[in-house]
């Protein structure tokens, strides 16, 4: 008995529709896009070409920018060997490292707290009200939070320390005090942005179907329980995605919680001192542009490497939750 072949139909892909096409199907939300996209070219690509003043030793000219560029000498990594080879090397990459791991890791536990709080409440007023007393730090400049801060801690009439000599103890001077500013630093930049992180993982504890909740109580799952498997895992994405992105800023610092906070106190320098605030003083104090530039390019090389480290690890273990 002859074997017939049978042929395989083959489905042939649609073609691609021509780039005009696509811009035309897509010309509302390009228009959109404009503004952003000029923005970041003048603000974040251009200046990229300014990166090459980390290898001169630059010095200003009358004639503008781009002739003092020209003019300053090429020095190759010696700015990046003067950062290195400096005392104050590890402790700013130490603190600003140690800082922003703290942050990642109380961020995402509070605000996934607060944001699964929020879901499970049904007074919508009540929600609104949470939200609006949460977000408020988050616009506040850190100028203002500095006052507040030293309302609290002030040496001779703060509220902490009233309190202490009112009870019969001996008055603490804060900015001379080390000890104290890792968490006090923790607790503020936390307390600062939790409003809005908060409010992201609230609205995708929103986005939940409900009847998954509705399908959980029938099976007998108490509340804790449907937290537990039915809202974390919707949330664990954008959890993911968060952490990722956190992880790409680990090398930057929040200037000016680092440094209007502590009111920039030499006292407070080994506790204090991360990346952002030694680039700002070394250029305040010496003018030496091609240092504070090394600086901050070695921040943002190592913030991109950690970053697309992160990424391809989270892709490995769960592809649609990477950021790209």
């Amino acid at each position: 008995m002859q074997n017939t072949a049978v042929p395989q139909l083959t489905q042939k892909k649609p073609p691609k529709p021509k780039l005009i096409t696509r811009i035309k199907s897509n010309g509302p939300l390009l228009l959109f896009a404009i503004p952003g996209a000029i923005w970041m070219i003048f603000f974040f690509y251009i200046p990229i070409m300014a990166n090459v003043v980390a290898f001169k030793n630059f010095h200003f000219s009358p004639e503008g920018f781009i002739a003092s560029l020209q003019s300053s000498p090429w020095v190759g990594f010696k700015n990046f060997e003067f950062l290195f080879s400096s005392n104050a090397a590890w402790i700013i990459t130490r603190n600003t490292v140690l800082y922003n791991l703290g942050f990642i890791v109380l961020n995402l536990i509070i605000s996934v707290f607060f944001a699964v709080v929020m879901s499970q409440l049904r007074n919508k007023k009540l929600i609104k009200v949470y939200q609006t007393s949460m977000l408020l730090p988050y616009f506040l400049s850190w100028v203002v939070i500095s006052y507040f801060v030293y309302a609290f801690i002030s040496p001779n009439q703060g509220l902490i320390n009233s309190l202490i000599t009112g009870s019969g103890g001996e008055a603490i001077s804060w900015y001379n005090a080390p000890k104290y500013w890792p968490f006090i630093l923790l607790f503020i930049g936390t307390w600062k942005s939790i409003g809005y992180n908060s409010i992201l993982y609230f609205a995708s504890a929103m986005g939940v179907d409900p009847t998954l909740y509705e399908a959980a109580e029938i099976d007998g799952a108490n509340k804790w329980q449907q937290i537990k498997h039915v809202t974390i895992p919707a949330l664990i994405p954008l959890m993911t995605l968060m952490t990722i992105l956190a992880i790409g800023n680990i090398f930057r610092a929040d200037f000016g919680l680092f440094y209007q906070v502590p009111q920039n106190s030499g006292s407070l320098y080994n506790v204090t001192s991360v990346l952002d605030t030694y680039i700002y003083n070394g250029l305040t104090s010496t003018g030496d542009i091609g240092m504070s530039s090394a600086a901050a390019l070695y921040q943002s090389l190592v913030g991109f490497v950690l970053l697309m480290i992160s990424n391809a690890i989270v892709r490995k273990v769960d592809s649609d939750s990477a950021l790209f």
